[in-house]
């Protein structure tokens, strides 16, 4: 579904979501920070707040969640509520409406839960707590339980953040340090964005390739400490 459809159907009647607060944008901030407590209109700004809340958020789920945890549907949205409930409404509540990033669509609003139940049953149970005999069975639970929480992008944002989040808090449940992500940023982020489409048709190989440089940077890091 294009960006341009998505605009079309937010503005039929059916389909209409510009009454709700997670469709505004912050008056004064021209269309580029979302309505937020806080009344920030930079977006400079709302990402360093959002920046300082994420790293207080990760050392503190670290003492919420046991190495032994088998996370749920509420947990996701436990972890995002906790990271940016201090700045947005909507924090911890799944999406109402529809959102897509470079013509690529993410779940419509309507199956959210759904699938939220379907990845709880699936991916979360199986692969969580991550607790693995091999390096490659751990890298294949990230893949599998990160590309498919991105691909239903359960809340209005900051879905990569959170499935990275949990990412780290599997990755400390198989005694990996803190991971380091700027794999899938900056040069990596192009090939990122493919494994993560790639991923629709249930193919977790290059999100896996993704995962196993985070992991390998992540260790050879620590090495040199």
């Amino acid at each position: 579904m294009s960006d341009s459809n998505l605009n079309n159907m937010k503005k039929s009647k059916r389909y209409d979501t510009s009454h709700l607060i997670e469709d505004q944008t912050e008056p004064g901030s021209k269309g580029r920070v979302l309505k937020n407590k806080l009344g920030i209109t930079s977006k400079r700004e709302i990402d360093r707040h959002e920046k300082a809340e994420q790293i207080r958020t990760i050392e503190e789920l670290t003492n919420v969640f046991s190495v032994d945890h088998r996370f749920t549907a509420s947990d996701i949205s436990k972890i995002h509520n906790l990271w940016l409930g201090g700045i947005y409404e909507w924090a911890g509540k799944y999406r109402q409406v529809a959102i897509s990033k470079s013509g690529f669509p993410f779940a419509f609003p309507a199956q959210i839960s759904r699938l939220m139940v379907e990845f709880e049953k699936g991916p979360l149970h199986k692969y969580t707590p991550c607790r693995f005999k091999t390096l490659e069975e751990v890298v294949k639970a990230l893949a599998i339980v990160h590309t498919e929480l991105v691909l239903i992008h359960p809340f209005r944002d900051g879905n990569g953040r959170v499935a990275r989040m949990l990412a780290t808090l599997m990755a400390l449940q198989a005694e990996l340090p803190p991971l380091d992500f700027r794999n899938m940023t900056g040069k990596g982020k192009k090939y990122y964005i493919k494994a993560v489409h790639e991923g629709m048709e249930r193919d977790y190989q290059p999100m896996e390739k993704v995962f196993t440089a985070v992991v390998r940077k992540t260790l050879r890091d620590r090495e040199r400490k």
